[in-house]
């Protein structure tokens, strides 16, 4: 409990630092993940592979969240997205961008309006140190590559 009330106490104090909040639930997540689909298609080559990978990753997050709610993750998942395609792609139906899970009920709401929100600044934060060690791994691993394939370079 002394954990728990640690942990909420830190969140109203960043909150109250970053001044703006963001829509809880997976909404940002499956905002950004739109969004970073439909760049990807005017992008050529590698660069849209991985952009659409990234924006698919993105998508773990309402995932794991409906899985540990004991939810249908494939169908809330996909109207979250759903939702969001619509907010981006029609200016009439901007407020649709905080549609997030309503794991309670195993629906989509407006978070923002039922009171979801995370602090902006913890959200950024996040994908930005998720990025990070993602790029870090992947350097890792072309590092691992390159000094076996010279390895084998030399028993030839």
């Amino acid at each position: 409990m002394e954990r728990s009330q640690h942990d909420s106490l830190s969140i109203v104090k960043r909150t109250l630092e970053s001044n703006t909040v963001v829509a809880g639930g997976g909404a940002v997540e499956a905002a950004l993940s739109g969004y970073l689909e439909c760049l990807a298609t005017t992008l050529g080559s590698c660069e849209q592979l991985t952009i659409a990978e990234f924006a698919e990753s993105l998508l773990i997050i309402p995932k794991v969240l409906a899985v540990n709610a004991a939810k249908d993750a494939t169908d809330l998942v996909a109207k979250l997205r759903a939702y969001h395609t619509i907010a981006q792609t029609q200016a009439d139906k901007k407020h649709l961008s905080s549609m997030g899970l309503d794991l309670l009920k195993g629906t989509v709401r407006n978070n923002l309006e039922a009171g979801v929100i995370e602090p902006a600044m913890s959200k950024v934060k996040i994908i930005q140190f998720a990025t990070e060690a993602a790029i870090t791994i992947l350097r890792i691993d072309d590092m691992i590559r390159l000094v076996k394939d010279e390895g084998q370079g030399d028993q030839d």
